[in-house]
């Protein structure tokens, strides 16, 4: 009878959520381990997610674009990427597109003689497609760079000083060489819109 009173006395929304916060503290005052094991799981994904660069600068990116279309350069400072500068690199669009040249390479994308000879080269090579599509663009893969076989991850971001015409594009890549079971048989590339 007493189950009867409580029903009527309470809207009965009022008491599906008491039911339901009870059942949420029973469950982490009695499996205090199955809460820990998600949050410690939900850790993980973070701290994965904060590890690559690629992912690290588009989440700059995203921050800084808050829904304005594209980042402006200016908007984009070494400062704010810290060591991760020295992987990353600015192209300056011009038309047509194989105009383009280097506006910024950090110290790890340089090049002593000519692009081909680093990642930025490989950057530059897929500015045409970021262009076109107006969007973010992941690149990797396996290549030679100075007689060494590598695994990279690289990626462009495009940027406008009006939000819409991309005037310039911020590149990030970084690379590995390659183990010893890993051959460089044939280059692999793979690309990913972001």
């Amino acid at each position: 009878m007493g189950e009867h009173i409580f029903a009527a006395a309470v809207p009965r929304n009022e008491a599906v959520q008491k039911v339901q916060h009870k059942n949420y503290f029973f469950e982490i005052v009695m499996f205090p381990e199955t809460y820990e094991l998600s949050k410690i799981i939900s850790d993980t994904i973070n701290a994965l997610f904060k590890r690559r660069l690629v992912d690290r600068v588009l989440r700059l990116w995203t921050k800084v674009a808050r829904g304005q279309g594209f980042p402006r350069r200016d908007q984009i400072e070494p400062s704010m990427l810290g060591v991760d500068w020295g992987n990353c690199l600015v192209i300056a669009v011009q038309s047509p597109v194989e105009l383009s040249n280097f506006a910024a390479v950090g110290d790890n994308l340089s090049f002593a003689h000519s692009p081909n000879e680093s990642l930025a080269g490989v950057l530059l090579s897929y500015l045409p497609q970021v262009i076109s599509e107006c969007r973010c663009l992941m690149i990797e893969g396996r290549a030679s760079l100075r007689d060494i076989g590598i695994l990279y991850r690289s990626a462009l971001y495009p940027l406008s000083d009006d939000g819409i015409a991309i005037d310039h594009v911020l590149g990030a890549a970084n690379y590995r060489p390659l183990r010893e079971n890993e051959d460089l048989i044939t280059p692999l590339i793979r690309t990913k819109w972001l």
